[in-house]
């Protein structure tokens, strides 16, 4: 099976070349780094790494994670991880290893389950994501313990699920959708580093409020839907 990896970026000039280089080359067959509107020069960096880069004009996570999907070249398996150093690249083969074995169709990284180092997430994100755990395994029966980005997913499969979710609701919208059809999703344990920079989720007011927002709305919206 072919595997791809896409990184969504947005100003991580200082992380993403070590983000690249730690990517196993010898199972993946390429890197696309998504630049979702720098102002630094993380695309120089990423590409210097050896990553193909791609521009992502609109802003918001999911549409970066839809536009590498999209420019991802004949993989079975995509991949995605954080361009921040939080995830680590060095554990892609316990994340996609279930999927290979075809004892899944979609694995989450669960740094819940796995060594997060000190200070890597803040309370309040602790409580948010076991908040959203205990939610969709309540309306859906999923069985996971984290919402996390470090994720591989069948590249047909993920195609099918028509995401829509172009900001903080990707991560969740692909977990609801793929229990709505039936697939299976699985969490393993991953290692969890503090990120270089500045989290533009839980570490920001605004970006917490909106995430916490679309995480509860989006399960929500789908649980009626025919």
């Amino acid at each position: 099976m072919k595997i791809s990896a896409v990184i969504p970026t947005l100003n991580e000039e200082q992380a993403i070349g070590e983000v690249v280089r730690a990517v196993p080359a010898d199972r993946v067959h390429e890197v696309i780094v998504v630049d979702n509107g720098s102002t630094d020069d993380t695309a120089k960096q990423a590409s210097l790494a050896g990553a193909r880069v791609i521009f992502e004009p609109r802003p918001g996570y999911g549409a970066a994670c839809l536009a590498g999907a999209k420019a991802v070249a004949d993989a079975n398996v995509i991949v995605f991880l954080d361009g921040d150093r939080s995830d680590d690249p060095g554990q892609l083969e316990a994340v996609v290893g279930p999927l290979l074995d075809n004892r899944a169709d979609l694995v989450i990284g669960s740094r819940i389950k796995g060594i997060m180092e000190k200070g890597a997430m803040p309370l309040h994100g602790r409580m948010g994501n076991r908040f959203i755990v205990f939610l969709l395994r309540l309306l859906y029966g999923v069985d996971i313990t984290d919402i996390g980005s470090f994720r591989a997913i069948k590249a047909q499969s993920l195609f099918d699920l028509d995401m829509q979710q172009m900001t903080y609701g990707w991560p969740v919208e692909m977990v609801v959708k793929a229990a709505r059809k039936g697939l299976r999703i699985r969490s393993v344990p991953i290692n969890y580093r503090r990120r270089i920079g500045q989290s533009k989720v839980t570490g920001t007011i605004r970006g917490t409020i909106l995430a916490a927002y679309y995480f509860f709305i989006v399960p929500l919206k789908y649980l009626f839907k025919a």
